[in-house]
């Protein structure tokens, strides 16, 4: 395996260690005020949250499966009830700093959909009405099943299958995009040839990962595939579609869960973490472009079977 996929699939493991050695300097501290009140969240569990969230939000890897994990591993379970849902929404608020980082680095397509309200850019009044049209199915969808998903889907085992099943769809579709590259159709899109219809299609599939493991990323690059995107334009659709899905999805829970999180987490680790969540997103979707154009889905297909597995092992015989 080439060095820097080898490189991918130790970055978490290098992670959470040095993740988890930042975070065990608070707990002393916490042991020692055992009889106060604890808050959900420290500063340690803020840097891992906001690292784990910037590097896997637009990944094909599922970033809410990975933050499940992550405070699986780093003791939520030990936590009350009340704080644990203070922490699921934190896990969907903590998106911010993610998209802060792609409005950034995609200003000038933001721009043109801006102007293009006016009617000063045709084709970025056109990239804006495909993009709200994709995102319409999650909007309707993530309202009417918000409740039931972060009851029964906010688990260990849900996220464990849809990475496998994630890691099949993504192969089969990897495959399906080759066959089409090497036999130099035109079905080679980019943004601007993008019809409605096939936003539509890839709206569609992003409802689909509502389900924590599935990946929001993974479901509308596949959809780009499907209907024709290049790789890189693939990639750029989802990470744009995300913008306005994200932003919904925090604000609503910073609306409906604010008196929660407000009860069991302080102001400075919310901050952290979406600062740091930020950054390192910043240099992950940097990073993804150039990648997925040369060399696919492939290493992601990988990550997410031996995560998977690793996932089933410690559910069934972890505990």
């Amino acid at each position: 395996m080439p060095l820097r996929q080898s490189f991918f699939l130790l970055i978490f493991s290098g992670m959470f260690s040095f993740s988890l050695t930042l975070r065990s300097e608070t707990e002393s501290n916490k042991e020692a005020t055992s009889s106060i009140p604890v808050k959900a969240m420290e500063y340690g569990d803020a840097f891992i949250y906001g690292i784990v969230e910037g590097v896997t939000e637009f990944l094909p890897i599922s970033s809410t499966g990975h933050l499940v994990l992550t405070s699986e591993v780093i003791g939520s379970d030990k936590w009350g009830l009340s704080q644990q849902e203070a922490l699921h929404a934190y896990l969907i608020v903590i998106q911010g700093g993610a998209i802060l980082a792609v409005a950034i680095i995609y200003w000038s397509r933001i721009w043109s959909m801006f102007i293009g309200i006016f009617g000063v850019n045709p084709e970025g009044r056109k990239l804006l009405i495909n993009i709200l049209v994709a995102f319409i199915p999650a909007a309707i969808l993530g309202l009417l099943l918000d409740s039931i998903i972060e009851e029964f889907l906010f688990g260990l085992l849900p996220i464990a299958i849809a990475l496998l099943l994630g890691a099949f769809l993504m192969l089969w579709a990897e495959k399906r995009k080759q066959k089409v590259i090497n036999l130099n159709t035109d079905r080679n899109k980019n943004l601007e040839s993008l019809e409605m219809k096939d936003s539509l299609t890839i709206g569609l599939l992003q409802c689909v990962a509502m389900c924590p493991g599935t990946s929001r990323s993974m479901m509308t690059i596949v959809g780009g595939y499907l209907v024709g995107l290049e790789r890189k334009y693939a990639a750029e659709f989802s990470f744009l579609l995300g913008l306005v899905t994200l932003t919904a999805a925090a604000g609503y829970k910073t609306i409906t869960k604010w008196e929660t999180m407000s009860s069991h987490l302080t102001i400075g680790p919310v901050l952290m973490g979406c600062l740091v969540a930020g950054v390192s997103a910043a240099f992950s979707v940097v990073w993804l472009v150039g990648y997925l154009s040369r060399n696919g889905l492939g290493v992601f297909v990988i990550y997410r079977i031996i995560l998977s597995i690793a996932i089933f092992a410690f559910y069934f015989y972890g505990k």
